[in-house]
């Protein structure tokens, strides 16, 4: 069972391909979305919400694109994981019987304190440093 979303792996491969990516020109999204073989509709809602959470900066005109909003150490894989929560769809019903709110939630609580604790110990510079020896490419992406 993964403990991630998809989008929440995308979210995170996003911001690490625009660190890799970025230099004198922001990175497009249809740039990353070639990278990760995705139309650029799947990556759109992630990479607005990685803007609205302060994590990734739009550059609006056609030399626009998407860059790091502050240092790669000061952003955690916890943070982009919650704002990848912000782009994820609404479509499922809240669970709010009384099991869940006084049993499984409570119980889960502490491993899910524990995950984000660890997540926030991984920086986008960790990431990048791991990332530099392997090619982020359209055929390496979808490997």
């Amino acid at each position: 069972m993964p403990l991630v979303s998809r989008k929440g792996l995308l979210a995170i491969a996003a911001v690490i391909d625009v660190a890799l990516h970025c230099g004198a020109r922001p990175v497009s999204a249809k740039a990353l979305a070639a990278r990760h073989a995705l139309p650029p509709r799947h990556l759109e809602p992630v990479l607005q919400a990685l803007v609205r959470n302060g994590i990734l900066r739009g550059i609006r005109g056609p030399q626009g694109g998407y860059e790091l909003a502050r240092e790669q150490s000061r952003i955690t894989a916890e943070e982009i994981l919650r704002a990848a929560g912000d782009a994820e769809d609404s479509e499922e019903p809240t669970l709010a019987s009384s099991l869940v709110n006084t049993v499984v939630r409570p119980a889960l609580e502490t491993a899910e304190r524990s995950f984000s604790a660890a997540l926030r110990e991984i920086t986008v510079a960790d990431m990048v440093r791991r990332a530099q020896p392997v090619a982020v490419t359209p055929t390496s992406a979808s490997a």
